[in-house]
């Protein structure tokens, strides 16, 4: 049983639910926690998952660039592999279909932010048209080049990894018109090449989920301080579009105003709690 004034926190989150026209998940990495996903917060973290990785001393931001891309294919592939494998392997977890739920029964739907790269919205059921993956998708791909601006499906991509290693031990993916490498269509450290004619797309169809929406709702899951694409986003629909916040967060839960909630939990316990609390829409 939450202690009162978890449970004062909670009521009032599940009002600010029942209140809502619209349903805006902005989620970050800790959404996948309650999945069994890792998290990569530190080198700990990291090199727990990679400890090869651990033993060379490379951080995650050292790791994921497209540099590595280019001077160590068979590491740069056997990171994404192993990552790639992992996210098709995990189901998410019930907290999805939750937010999923709330959102088609509000007026003008739902929409979701995520900086993600693991398409576990889509997994979950989530309409692919209301999802705008701020840093791409590691189910797609793009040239290493690039020679031309497509984009297309990792489906046909199987890797084999040497996870003690973290090294790919079958051909890379290739650019089906130049033949060269392909990469993930995903935002990497010091990533001037990365393609965002997709994302360019999610967001514009987001943008008008929002211009939709009276009072819209972003519950914002797992999205720290450090890198602030996730709580900016929240922010701005905040500030420009009448939206008020549900913030849940173990580490970081603090919101602006009163009007605001912030839930020092875990997602799927958050999003359950809530649920608990939640009337039958009349």
């Amino acid at each position: 049983m939450p202690a009162s004034a978890d449970l004062a926190a909670l009521q009032q989150a599940a009002d600010l639910v029942q209140q809502a026209d619209a349903l805006i998940v902005a989620a970050g990495a800790g959404m996948g926690v309650d999945s069994g996903l890792p998290d990569f917060r530190g080198n700990d973290g990291f090199w727990k998952v990679y400890p090869a990785l651990g033993r060379a001393g490379m951080e995650f931001s050292s790791v994921a660039t497209p540099y590595t891309f280019r001077s160590d294919p068979t590491l740069a592939w056997g990171f994404y592999g192993h990552r790639l494998q992992l996210y098709r392997d995990t189901r998410p977890h019930a907290g999805f279909a939750l937010l999923k739920a709330w959102g088609d029964a509000m007026d003008a739907g739902y929409g979701v932010f995520t900086s993600n790269v693991d398409g576990h919205f889509q997994r979950a059921g989530f309409d692919p048209q209301r999802i705008y993956e701020c840093h791409g998708s590691i189910h797609h791909l793009q040239c290493m080049q690039p020679c031309g601006p497509d984009i297309w499906s990792a489906d046909q991509f199987i890797p084999e990894v040497d996870t003690e290693a973290c090294r790919l031990l079958n051909a890379p993916p290739t650019c089906p018109h130049c033949g060269g490498m392909a990469r993930p269509n995903i935002l990497m450290f010091g990533d001037w090449g990365w393609n965002e004619r997709r994302a360019v797309l999610q967001e514009a169809r987001l943008q008008a989920v929002l211009q939709k929406a009276e009072r819209p709702l972003v519950i914002e899951l797992g999205a720290g301080s450090v890198i602030p694409s996730v709580r900016n986003f929240g922010q701005r629909v905040v500030m420009h579009h009448n939206g008020r916040m549900i913030r849940i967060n173990p580490r970081e839960p603090n919101v602006a105003t009163p009007l605001d909630v912030g839930l020092a939990m875990g997602a799927l316990a958050a999003l359950a709690g809530i649920a608990e609390l939640l009337q039958p829409r009349s």
